[in-house]
């Protein structure tokens, strides 16, 4: 990575760092993830994560080790619905496997030797009983033992080590007031954890290849409804993404705004989703990520900085920050985590029935996605419910752009007056009108 590279991420990547910091985040992974050669990385982007002030809890899964440290043992595996069967033989083992997992990860998070990513983290990781579970007991006639699901999170200890600056690390064992153990499933322990903490994030590392449309294209944000519509109606779905997003879905409903689903074969998969604006994985948010709305007198920054590039090079005429603050009442934005990639306005005549469609703008690495055609729609809409028939637009550079959208060549003289007597002849802008 050159300097100038570097020196442009690290400075978009500061508002993340803002954002980030103090949240709480649960993360889950798998028992692949600890077996892989990539595992020392993981780690490492954690210990950042951490150290940027990031509140973590991270859920580790067993089930490889799991499995193997069974067929050592001469044991059959068992699967009903998923769910591994287990009996009190078998749980002798589980344990040993779960018990080496998690003292694997806590040796990993305490590496702190010189001229490695690892050097002064100092990280503090705490472990225990925090969950209380109990039996799935008999279903369907299958007795599944001591396979179990989680009765209830200590929330209350797990914020006390989180402000004191530890990582919590939960294993999918949990335990009964009567002192039995169970062996649970690790996205069961990662959702009623974050569910208990109302987390602001919880972050699922999958095995599986990253979630696609029907058409074959990445997915990177859904809506519930997106999530649900994708469960029922798209048949090529995984029976890993289809539980993923059921799992998206009830933490979304229980108040955690966001979770995001993640290839746990990209390098940096988390420091990519957190710290750049479109991410890597796909995110299921309860909440507004992008949308178009009013913009106000706090979006003067943002629209500036979209519209000054088209100013310096011709395609727009120039606007002082006053003149914008004054009319900052006509200019509706289109506003991506908390950032403007795009703005326009809109310019009534009411005697006229005509409006002026001007200052459309959008961040370059956002061009060709349909975003234009989103302000556009929406300032007609704006200009329907202002009794507006027709909407003009002036000018030099993007006619084929406009022509595209329904607008006809047209005159200065078909401009209301109050526009005719500011016509800049110089510029020689061209008209294009279209009827709403």
């Amino acid at each position: 990575m050159d300097a100038d590279h570097f020196v442009q991420w690290f400075r978009q990547a500061s508002p993340y760092i803002n954002a980030h910091r103090g949240k709480t985040f649960v993360v889950l992974f798998g028992g692949e993830a600890v077996e892989a050669d990539s595992f020392s990385s993981l780690i490492h982007d954690l210990a950042l994560l951490h150290s940027l002030g990031i509140r973590l809890v991270l859920v580790h899964g067993a089930r490889p080790q799991v499995e193997a440290r069974l067929r050592e043992a001469g044991r059959n595996l068992r699967y009903v619905n998923g769910l591994r069967l287990t009996d009190g033989e078998d749980l002798r083992y589980v344990k040993q496997a779960i018990g080496r997992v998690r003292i694997r990860i806590e040796a990993r998070l305490s590496l702190g030797i010189a001229n490695s990513p690892m050097h002064g983290a100092q990280l503090r990781v705490v472990s225990g009983n925090l969950i209380t579970a109990r039996p799935l007991g008999i279903r369907d006639g299958i007795d599944y033992g001591f396979t179990g699901e989680v009765r209830r999170i200590d929330d209350r200890a797990i914020r006390l080590w989180l402000e004191q600056d530890a990582i919590v690390l939960l294993s999918p064992l949990g335990y009964s007031p009567t002192g039995e153990i169970f062996n649970l499933s690790a996205e069961d322990v990662a959702t009623a954890t974050a569910i208990a903490l109302h987390a602001d994030k919880l972050l699922v590392l999958s095995e599986g290849l990253e979630l696609r449309d029907p058409g074959g294209q990445p997915i990177r944000e859904l809506s519930p409804g997106d999530a649900e519509r994708l469960l029922v109606e798209s048949p090529a779905l995984t029976e890993d993404h289809a539980r993923y997003l059921r799992q998206a879905l009830r933490v979304g409903q229980a108040g955690v705004r966001r979770v995001h689903l993640l290839n746990r074969r990209l390098n940096g998969a988390l420091l990519l989703e957190l710290f750049t604006r479109d991410g890597v994985g796909a995110m299921v948010a309860a909440d507004r990520y992008e949308g178009l709305r009013s913009a106000t007198i706090d979006d003067v920054g943002g629209i500036l900085e979209r519209i000054q590039p088209l100013e310096e090079d011709g395609t727009l005429v120039r606007r002082s920050r006053e003149r914008l603050e004054m009319e900052i009442d006509q200019f509706s934005v289109l506003e991506r985590d908390g950032t403007i990639i795009g703005c326009a306005a809109l310019y009534p005549f009411p005697k006229e029935h005509l409006g002026e469609l001007a200052c459309v703008a959008v961040q370059p690495a956002y061009r060709n996605r349909g975003r234009a055609d989103a302000l556009l729609q929406f300032i007609e809409r704006q200009a329907r419910t202002q009794g507006l028939q027709r909407l003009f637009v002036l000018t030099t550079r993007t006619a084929h752009w406009f022509r595209e959208r329904g607008f006809e060549p047209a005159e200065v003289a078909d401009l209301p007056m109050q526009k005719q007597a500011l016509y800049n002849w110089q510029r020689r802008s061209k008209v294009f009108i279209k009827t709403l």
